[in-house]
């Protein structure tokens, strides 16, 4: 077959099984049992033991004998530091996070974009005795969280198929809804989520573009709701367009 230079256009259904359960087990509970893999993908049960059988046997999931579940194995965290020591974004942004952690006293996050989600890459923690809990290679869900937001108003990508899970009474599950929240990013340049996927979470993000204009990461800042109020909010969005755009400069973006 001659090169196209383009990757294949076809699927491998077996592929995009194994990819369902690696998914279930990120976003569920520490551990999950065969059936209960089955329940949260679709997948019949017998197809997903063997799926797990065989990425088990690459290290990608971890059988766990003494309760027969199964969790993420430690082949993938080998896999993310691949990808994330390729990464230089991290150190051009990471003196900007400290300066929005300093400014805010809330957390900051740099996120990279992916084909439905953003992926948190790095972070910096607020010192204050109550946070909000960041974690590397969390994703964030497109309707779901203002980094989510921002991939989906400036990114190349559409929101999931099928209907819009709701995370909490706030979560936007109407697609009309989304289609016009993500218009108002576009034209204020930021988005924000409140109580959207965690009940106590509010956060504000906002886009870094490369050279070309392209979406090349999301900043974020994210906090307790108590403390991280829309006057808060309000205040950490000046400070957070700033940075990113110091960072699309560093970048090359005019």
């Amino acid at each position: 077959m001659p090169r196209t230079g383009q990757p294949a256009v076809r699927h491998v259904a077996a592929v995009e099984r194994a990819l369902a359960v690696l998914d279930a087990l990120s976003d569920g509970a520490h551990e999950l049992g065969t059936n209960e893999i089955a329940r949260r993908t679709g997948i019949n049960a017998s197809t997903v033991s063997r799926l797990l059988a065989t990425l088990a046997g690459a290290g990608v999931v971890e059988h766990v004998a003494e309760t027969g579940r199964y969790r993420l194995g430690i082949r993938l965290l080998q896999l993310g530091n691949s990808v994330l020591a390729r990464l230089d974004m991290r150190e051009v942004a990471r003196p900007h996070l400290r300066a929005l952690v300093e400014k805010t006293g809330e957390t900051a996050t740099l996120s990279a974009p992916g084909e439905h989600d953003a992926v948190t890459v790095d972070f910096v923690q607020s010192a204050s005795s109550v946070q909000s809990v960041a974690r590397l290679g969390r994703p964030s869900v497109g309707h779901a969280t203002a980094t989510g937001k921002v991939l989906l108003a400036f990114g190349e990508t559409d929101p999931a198929p099928g209907p819009l899970k709701a995370y909490t009474k706030r979560t936007i599950m109407n697609r009309e809804r989304l289609a016009a929240e993500l218009d108002r990013v576009r034209r204020v340049g930021f988005a924000e989520a409140m109580g959207e996927r965690e009940e106590h979470l509010n956060a504000i993000a906002a886009p870094v573009f490369g050279a070309r204009g392209e979406l090349m990461a999301i900043v974020g800042v994210q906090g307790p709701a108590l403390r991280f109020n829309r006057e808060a909010m309000r205040a950490a969005v000046q400070p957070l367009l700033e940075r990113t755009a110091a960072v699309s400069a560093t970048l090359g973006y005019a």
